[in-house]
């Protein structure tokens, strides 16, 4: 921002850190930001830092970015590019809250009493939450079947036939890291200290659907990204350890 001092009416430029210097950022209906914005947080998830008037400033860790997207009303929106879409882990449906759930929203959010926020992990908590996290062991099992659950998405001479007729781009080796990852959380979440088979046939769809690219077929067959991870799902080859 521009700054004038008043008693000499010089003006210089001054570095206000804005909202991306954060440890949880939400961006909430992250389609409605304008490429240029699109493009700054891109830099800022994959580097973990901003770049500003040629100066690079690095983020405090631990940094997450949650984003939410209405997908039906899509006037005055921008399409997130595919590069963007894959540095974010998991992509998850929320459909309507239950009747009780939705009753109890109405009554928390029209009453007199206001919600009190308190603190319940820190920074330094999270990172070794996260340490502990990458330490859960992965069979080489269960890893070859993420890899090949994230390559059959891949339009090839060696992929199923519905995914050469209705794939467009399959995923990233990013998938498959964040099967992983995502398992080895899944795993200390309930109570297990090993990565198994249904940790990762739990997370394929969300770390799928938005890194797989249908084509026109697809659509005009009404086919889903959902549909097409569940078909490989039964198409490759489990670890018969099951681990």
């Amino acid at each position: 921002i521009i700054e004038e001092d008043k008693t000499t009416g010089k003006r210089q430029l001054r570095f206000v850190p804005g909202p991306i210097f954060a440890n949880l950022v939400l961006a909430d209906e992250i389609n409605r930001t304008p490429p240029k914005t699109q493009a700054a947080l891109l830099e800022a998830m994959q580097e973990r830092r901003v770049t500003v008037a040629g100066q690079t400033m690095t983020l405090d860790a631990p940094f997450m970015v949650m984003a939410t997207q209405n997908p039906i009303e899509l006037e005055g929106t921008y399409p997130l590019p595919e590069a963007q879409l894959d540095r974010f882990m998991f992509n998850i449906l929320i459909d309507y809250l239950p009747e009780d759930d939705e009753i109890q929203v109405v009554n928390l959010t029209t009453g007199a009493e206001s919600a009190r926020i308190t603190q319940v992990v820190t920074a330094q908590e999270l990172l070794e939450y996260q340490a502990v996290v990458r330490r859960i062991p992965a069979s080489e099992e269960v890893t070859r079947y993420a890899v090949q659950l994230t390559r059959a998405t891949r339009p090839g001479p060696e992929s199923p036939d519905f995914v050469n007729d209705w794939v467009s781009y399959g995923a990233s080796l990013r998938a498959a890291q964040y099967m992983i990852l995502g398992g080895r959380a899944r795993a200390i979440l309930e109570g297990r200290f090993n990565v198994s088979v249904e940790d990762i046939v739990s997370l394929a769809k969300p770390v799928l659907r938005h890194r797989v690219l249908t084509n026109f077929h697809a659509e005009s067959e009404k086919v889903t990204t959902d549909d097409i991870v569940d078909r490989l799902i039964e198409r490759v080859p489990k670890p018969s350890s099951g681990l």
